[in-house]
């Protein structure tokens, strides 16, 4: 046998056993005719101490980083003991070295604290995952999906395998797109999700499924996206939205449990988009801090001075704003000038895109003064202070322009304010439920109705009606919020963790016929509809169950437990920013053989 205990398990119960241990070098220090090794595996590291015999063979034969070694000794409690580590108490005084593989010199150091780069550490990625850091994570992922399977099993959910190879039916992002060698000019798709398998699992009377499953979408990339990415997949027959909200929330507490240690014990909290939008700006909030939105475009109607001006201030940055939008931020009256042109250089950055900042200071000592002055007198800016609700020692925020840019410029600068002082704790975990989002969305490039979630989604009952009697399209794209499609809710819900989503989901329709409706009201013939989905609608022929599910972001629930910006720290093998491993340089070409076998003729 290559080892009896790992390097992670030993202690000073074990004084005076002879023990043999297997691993990487991980450090070599050398006193005079002494010699010191720490020995790293998976579960740790091991101080070895290499007397005068050992010694002198090894000057003839150095050991070097990441050599794998095998050695065998005596356990012995250490005379300076390392505290930080678990076996920091005790060495193994080596009787027998035995060099297993000899290793190059890494291109970074395999330690926490590496001097390698993101490039070279994705290159040599199966370095990088010997690092204790990198470990911890990948550990982590693990853990995380053993809590799910064994809630989702404690509670008859059955874990089934759905394909890889399917049909192809863009909606929404772009399919990856596989060629059939059998089936010249025929093409499979990856699967962005395993959706229409798991309704037609429900229709088979597999009441509760789920899958830890890889999905895929041609997309352009940032650091919480990949192209194949993980989910946990779930559905379940015979259930309304609440049975959905009830069962998964658990799950999640229970993760925080199992992995982190926390006892997540308060009620999820739960509000509509349209609260999230309006009070947030974004249908994600991160409510860890209580700032919110306040619009400031009606109030300007309501100062009594202004009233005569027909709600016009005399400010043209306002004036002639769509909207006006206002954060109120606690405690930060006392700005200097350079902190709040810093706040405005921020506004004006390519990724906000505004073109400056307004704000109002309400002192300590009461006096009220802002950006506008000579536009606004200090009872007109107070009774903006008391609309924002502002006391003492607050600074208000404002931003003005187009209502789309300026709410979503203003929910990123109230992000960045909670980061600025400290209110968005990495420690700290906030759930929340986002309900009744939009069933449609105008695609304005495409001049059509396309559906906010999948076009599997049910409306809410009362909506069903309105989404009927107005299945057109519209020809005037100005028009379109007056549309009826503007205002039907759909049967959805987000989970919001720390202001990501982290799952999503729907009740489904399971009616053939509302299915067919709903294809018609995006703009799908009958034809379309039936060459795309003929298989789910005619599986809605043989009795469908009311059912409904939800799908999370393993790879993004993984990073916000590990206090990570990015989900590539928690997958073992990620693409880079441009979709390529740079570590097997993939995608690559193929070779003419191959393309002919494939009937692919390329056009470059």
């Amino acid at each position: 046998m290559y080892r009896t205990h790992t390097c992670g398990e030993l202690s000073i119960a074990d004084i005076n056993k002879e023990v043999t241990l297997a691993g990487w070098v991980q450090t070599v220090r050398k006193f005079g005719s002494i010699t010191f090794v720490d020995l790293r595996d998976r579960y740790g590291i091991t101080q070895l101490l290499f007397s005068e015999t050992l010694n002198v063979e090894m000057d003839a034969n150095p050991l070097g980083r990441e050599f794998v070694l095998q050695v065998k000794g005596g356990v012995n409690e250490r005379s300076n003991k390392n505290k930080n580590i678990p076996t920091g108490d005790i060495e193994i005084i080596v009787s027998e070295l035995r060099v297993l593989n000899k290793s190059a010199v890494p291109p970074f150091t395999i330690q926490d604290d590496t001097d390698g780069g993101d490039d070279i550490r994705m290159k040599y990625r199966f370095l990088d995952l010997r690092r204790n850091a990198v470990k911890k994570n990948i550990e982590l992922r693990y853990a995380v999906n053993r809590a799910a399977r064994n809630y989702l099993h404690k509670n008859n959910f059955i874990d089934i395998e759905t394909p890889f190879l399917i049909k192809s039916t863009p909606e929404g992002a772009r399919d990856f797109v596989v060629p059939s060698r059998m089936n010249p000019g025929e093409f499979y798709a990856l699967p962005q999700s395993p959706q229409t398998f798991k309704q037609l699992l429900m229709v088979s009377g597999y009441d509760r499924y789920y899958q830890i499953v890889k999905c895929f979408r041609d997309e352009d990339l940032r650091a919480d996206r990949q192209p194949e990415f993980t989910q946990i997949d779930c559905e379940m027959a015979f259930v309304e939205q609440e049975d959905i909200l009830q069962m998964f929330e658990s799950m999640i507490k229970d993760i925080f449990k199992e992995v982190v240690g926390i006892e997540y014990n308060e009620p999820v909290e739960r509000m509509t988009w349209e609260e999230a939008m309006w009070n947030y700006g974004n249908d994600k909030p991160d409510i860890r801090f209580d700032i919110k939105l306040t619009n400031l475009k009606s109030p300007f109607r309501e100062i009594p001075e202004k009233q005569q001006l027909a709600a016009a201030t005399g400010f043209n940055v306002f004036d002639n704003a769509e909207t006006v939008i206002a954060i109120n931020v606690p405690g930060c009256s006392d700005y200097s000038r350079k902190q709040t042109d810093e706040l405005i250089e921020w506004v004006k950055r390519p990724q906000i895109g505004m073109g400056g900042l307004a704000f109002i200071k309400y002192n300590h000592d009461e006096t009220i003064k802002s950006s506008f002055d000579k536009f606004f007198n200090e009872v007109e800016l107070g009774f903006l202070t008391d609309h924002c609700k502002a006391k003492r020692g607050d600074l208000i925020l404002i931003l003005a322009g187009k209502e789309e840019r300026t709410r979503k410029a203003i929910s990123d600068l109230r992000l960045y304010m909670g980061e600025r002082l400290g209110l968005r704790k990495p420690e700290e975990f906030k759930l929340l439920w986002v309900t009744d989002f939009p069933l449609f969305e105008y695609d304005e490039e495409g001049n059509r109705w396309v559906a906010r979630h999948h076009p599997f989604t049910s409306p809410k009952p009362e909506h069903i009606e309105v989404m009927i009697n107005n299945a057109a399209e519209i020809k005037n794209a100005d028009k379109y919020l007056e549309h009826p499609y503007a205002n039907i809710k759909a049967n959805a819900y987000d989970m919001v963790l720390n202001g990501n989503e982290i799952g999503g989901g729907s009740i489904r329709i399971f009616q053939k016929d509302l299915q067919q409706k709903m294809f018609t009201a995006l703009g799908m013939s009958q034809e379309e509809a039936q060459y795309k989905f003929g298989f789910l609608i005619g599986a809605f022929e043989y009795g469908a169950p009311p059912h409904g599910g939800i799908a999370f972001g393993f790879d993004r629930l993984c990073a916000i437990l590990g206090g990570s910006e990015s989900i590539r720290d928690f997958i073992a093998f990620p693409k880079n920013n441009s979709g390529r491993d740079i570590m097997i340089d993939a995608p690559s070409t193929i070779d003419d053989k191959q393309l002919d076998e494939l009937n692919i003729k390329l056009n470059l």
